[in-house]
């Protein structure tokens, strides 16, 4: 088999420990694949070459539900999903081959310091894939750590880049091992640590809420969603439930009501009649400022708190929104070739001013009036930009839309919520139409869920907020120091470990490891 085929299916079995069926163990083999090859490279470009395999092997894998999201653009051709799948993953794989490039060419003659370094340039390569062109974050390599609660609660002090960086760190300390014993013993002593650490009685939270909340998933799929609106709302108003003598939140997904909430007294009245005189209904919906002519309205994706009354208490516009999606970049160009098939609706939706806090008026957190912070859909996938700093949130609403997310992207989906969940120490809801909804508490467990393609309720009480984690006060720099502290390491240890030659150099080529 060649080499670049090895380095190939290397990176999709990488992607087998991503939800849904985390099979994280094989992730280790596939990273312990990636370093041997690295090591074996005599060159930059063979070293960018494995990283790029690798990088399309692992985004071309776990990124397999974007064909499905284009069979719901338009009637799009299924082919033109498969072609979209491969070029974003073409792209992604761009930043697996800056990380390997950039370690070897920094640490190409030492095995010991190309591991550290290679944790250091991974986490800025997740980095910038995250920033880039408005960022893709999705599936950071560290949420494979969330079925080990011990090492992913780390990411409340290193966030999910960091985790990112000691799975390779652990992947690379275990290929050391094939030679010698020792790095073993320290790859199970750091994942000791950080189980200490993440599993200390400092993550103690008190339960002091008393918030109940009720949240609604409709099983409404991507093609019912637009032809059968009074159907709709006849189920969203059945599974809310009558009013009863606790005051609620009620909390429905993205997109749940077609109707503009502020120009529509009837449709603020209708809702509010399915409240009590304390509940709230917090729902997702498009907003429209009108101009003096209809090419200048202003479309919004946002989330409304609504009373008894009909009265919008507040609104929150989703700031981050999902090119080719919610808008069209550079639209004069592409909506020529017919491109401007691929959004929705007749113009692009404008952007919100970010992280919000907002008040829930006559519902407290302890002796503490709550307050909920919103992130729509594809927002809670971004570390450290989910959170109004000066204003931290007793819980996050994460209202989406997976209906068009195929099989697995609903589950990555939610598991991205945990995480956003322990790096913050605050709960978090999810409200869909069609699956994944759940209730998360502030440590990233999940409390209770409703399955894709199933109607149903989640009846709860607010889970209490951690308090400020490490990672929530000094967000993505802490990230950043972290990975300095790995790459120094790396750039140290040939002067103090002289011996640890990689493949390829004159001095020792009798130490070549084979996997």
């Amino acid at each position: 088999m060649s080499r670049n085929l090895c380095v190939l299916l290397a990176g999709a079995l990488s992607a087998l420990g991503l939800a849904p069926l985390e099979l994280w163990p094989l992730t280790f083999v596939a990273l312990m694949l990636l370093v041997e090859y690295l090591a074996r490279a005599t060159s930059l470009r063979g070293a960018c070459g494995s990283g790029l395999l690798f990088g399309l092997g692992h985004f071309g894998v776990g990124l397999c539900w974007i064909p499905t999201a284009f069979t719901y653009q338009a009637n799009m051709p299924t082919w033109l999903g498969w072609l979209a799948e491969i070029l974003l993953a073409l792209y992604l794989a761009l930043y697996p081959a800056l990380a390997g490039g950039l370690a070897w060419r920094l640490m190409r003659g030492h095995r010991l310091g190309l591991v550290f370094v290679l944790a250091a340039t991974w986490m800025l390569g997740e980095w910038l894939r995250g920033t880039v062109l408005t960022g893709f974050p999705w599936n950071p390599l560290g949420v494979i750590w969330l079925p080990v609660p011990a090492v992913a609660r780390m990411a409340s002090w290193i966030g999910a880049y960091g985790l990112s960086s000691l799975a390779i760190l652990v992947a690379g300390l275990l290929w050391l091992g094939m030679r010698w014993r020792w790095p073993v013993t320290v790859a199970l002593a750091v994942l000791a640590g950080v189980g200490f650490i993440g599993l200390g009685p400092s993550r103690m939270a008190v339960a002091t809420s008393g918030v109940a909340v009720r949240v609604v998933q409709p099983n409404i799929g991507q093609g019912e969603k637009y032809a059968e609106d009074e159907r709709n709302a006849r189920l969203y108003a059945s599974l809310s439930g009558k009013p009863g003598p606790v005051p609620r939140v009620l909390l429905w997904p993205e997109g749940s009501t077609l109707r503009f909430l502020e120009i529509e007294p009837r449709a603020r009245a209708d809702l509010g009649a399915l409240l009590g005189p304390h509940d709230l209904l917090l729902l997702g919906a498009e907003s429209v400022t009108v101009g003096k002519t209809p090419s200048d309205d202003v479309y919004h994706n946002s989330v409304f708190a609504l009373d008894h009354t009909g009265a919008l208490r507040w609104r929150y516009d989703k700031a981050h929104l999902v090119p080719f999606g919610e808008y069209l970049p550079a639209r004069s160009v592409l909506g020529r070739i017919g491109l401007s098939r691929l959004v929705p609706g007749e113009a692009d939706f404008a952007r919100g001013p970010g992280p919000r806090s907002f008040p829930l008026p006559g519902f407290s957190v302890g002796a503490v009036p709550a307050t909920v912070g919103v992130q729509i859909c594809y927002e809670i996938v971004f570390p450290g930009r989910v959170v109004d700093e000066s204003h931290r949130p007793s819980f996050l609403f994460n209202p989406s839309n997976d209906a068009w997310f195929g099989a697995w992207g609903p589950p990555q989906h939610l598991a991205q919520a945990q995480l956003r969940a322990i790096e913050e120490g605050v709960p978090i809801i999810r409200a869909t139409p069609n699956g994944i909804s759940a209730l998360i508490g502030a440590h990233g467990e999940l409390i209770a869920s409703v399955a894709r393609h199933r109607a149903g309720v989640i009846d709860g009480v607010l889970p209490p907020p951690l308090p400020p984690t490490v990672f929530s006060r000094l967000g993505l720099w802490v990230s950043a120091l972290f990975g300095l502290i790995l790459g120094g390491i790396g750039l140290g240890v040939p002067r103090y470990a002289p011996g640890w030659t990689l493949v390829g150099t004159a001095r020792h080529p009798e130490d070549a490891s084979v996997l």
